[in-house]
């Protein structure tokens, strides 16, 4: 059979492909699970607090350096997945997955916890993209991809606010390691099915993987968002200005090679069509809102309203239930009306909700709460899918590796700028708290590490005065978070708007692919 022949049999017959939409099953499985491990986290920080005993910038760091260190290596994972198979990139980064996930569930100490975190980073590199890429290569019906897409989109967003709930369980009956060795046993069924079921595909005609260009997309990527958030947790600092020196500085070069190579890691002029970097935008700040509301309310129900890790994970469920909702129909949505519309809705309804949130204190009845993060939901939902559609529908099949590495670059790095930038400001207000007067001074240090902290050291203090230490540190994480919601409401109120000018004229494809 020639190479034309097959090319027809697979534009005819890749609309009906056998077992798609099982493959599809599998797919969303990983992405469910490494969204899933993005935020889960939030719910152990105070069981994790009490054995490890980390100080403030160390939970910070275990609680976002999986997600840097993802938003790094993301493109490069993708353009190799493009070389080497989609398939095999995805299966080997499930073994690893598992196996690193077991290094988190024993860790001993925080700095274990920290490279544990990161080296889970690293596999969920490689899952992220291959999932993406090999759906654009299962359908090629673009309805079908749609709604494909939008079931990705669903997974990816309601993995953020699945995690508490599924942490909050494991947390009621095990200890904090738990949360990752739930890895394995998903990780064991993506293997084994996907070995059966997921074609493998990959770029025809890749060029070599030019090695220096990944690590200055890691150092680049690494750099700016460890100077962004030393810039917000403690104010200008020569650390803060190096950092994004040496971030700037890297992917600028990065930037430069990709225009010179002649088969570059990421095709750097799709970002001159208006509608790619429109989608690209939209998709970080709306997982920064996502992302940065649910780490921080997973904490808000537990040490400032005394909900049970189970409760607090439940309590967040609306989230989970309005992005699968609005990833669902999001393409048929987008058809109907206009993609612009519905992203910088999306947008808009996700910066609302926040605002909301500017109202909150330690006493907020959970109507109002249950009722922002529904509608966090919805527009995280129907924004980040659309894009996602977008994004990946206006390059050719050959680059669809690159093409999803930029839109979960832009995913992972919205998730860590939301716990690193909006986290930032919640702990740089909470530390400003004044101590009640007959704290200990030994107390009064580790009270202001952070929230957990202050709840643990108060247990060895006379009632009335850990009463007194403890109101006062829930009282200034209440405001912290007050302001930080305040800062993401207007962030994202202004990408609205910018994407409403930035996609027009955007529509999805319609039709079967020839």
């Amino acid at each position: 059979m020639t190479t034309s022949t097959l090319s027809t049999t697979d534009h005819t017959e890749g609309v009906r492909r056998p077992g798609r939409w099982l493959a599809l099953s599998v797919l969303v499985l990983a992405v469910l699970l490494v969204a899933v491990d993005a935020t889960v986290l939030g719910l152990a920080t105070p069981f994790l607090s009490e054995d490890l005993k980390p100080s403030g910038s160390q939970l910070l760091w275990i609680g976002d350096v999986y997600s840097f260190v993802i938003a790094g290596l993301l493109v490069s994972m993708g353009s190799l997945g493009d070389r080497i198979g989609r398939k095999k990139l995805l299966l080997v980064g499930a073994i690893a997955f598992g196996a690193v996930s077991v290094l988190n569930a024993y860790a001993t100490s925080p700095e274990m916890m920290i490279v544990a975190r990161a080296l889970l980073g690293v596999a969920g590199a490689t899952l992220m993209p291959s999932t993406l890429a090999l759906i654009r290569n299962l359908f090629h019906d673009p309805r079908e991809r749609s709604l494909a897409i939008g079931i990705w989109g669903a997974m990816a967003s309601a993995g953020a606010a699945v995690g508490p709930v599924v942490g909050g369980f494991l947390l009621e009956h095990f200890w904090w390691g738990s949360v990752f060795l739930i890895n394995l046993p998903v990780m064991a069924v993506l293997v084994l099915v996907g070995v059966k079921l997921i074609p493998e595909s990959k770029n025809p005609n890749p060029g070599p993987w030019d090695l220096p260009s990944v690590l200055l997309s890691l150092v680049g990527m690494i750099g700016l968002v460890y100077a962004i958030k030393e810039l917000a947790s403690h104010g200008p600092s020569l650390d803060a200005g190096l950092a994004a020196l040496v971030g700037a500085g890297a992917l600028t070069w990065f930037v430069r090679r990709q225009l010179t190579l002649p088969a570059p890691l990421l095709d750097m002029r799709l970002f001159r069509h208006r509608g790619f970097s429109g989608a690209v935008l939209a998709d970080l700040l709306t997982i920064l809102g996502l992302s940065g509301l649910v780490f921080f309310l997973s904490q808000f129900f537990q040490l400032v309203q005394g909900r049970q890790p189970l409760e607090a994970g439940l309590a967040e469920l609306p989230a989970a239930v309005g992005a699968v909702t609005a990833g669902l129909i999001a393409g048929t949505v987008a058809r109907r009306f206009s993609v612009r519309s519905v992203v910088a809705g999306g947008l808009a309804a996700v910066g609302l909700s926040l605002a909301v949130l500017t109202t909150l204190d330690q006493h907020t009845g959970y109507p109002l709460l249950g009722a922002a993060l529904l509608v966090v939901g919805v527009g995280a939902g129907f924004a980040f899918t659309v894009t996602a559609d977008v994004i990946l529908s206006s390059v050719p099949k050959e680059q669809a590796g690159s093409a999803s590495a930029v839109s979960e670059t832009a995913y992972e790095l919205g998730a860590a700028l939301g716990i690193a930038v909006l986290g930032s400001i919640v702990t740089g207000v909470y530390r400003g708290f004044a101590t009640p007067a007959g704290v200990p001074s030994d107390i009064a240090s580790a009270s202001h590490e952070s929230l957990g902290g202050a709840v643990e050291a108060s247990g060895g203090l006379a009632p009335d005065t850990a009463t007194a230490l403890v109101s006062a540190a829930q009282e200034a994480f209440v405001e912290g978070l007050r302001i930080a919601a305040g800062v993401g409401a207007a962030v994202l109120l202004a990408t609205a708007v910018a994407a409403w000018f930035l996609l027009r004229g955007q529509k999805l494809e319609d039709g079967v692919e020839h």
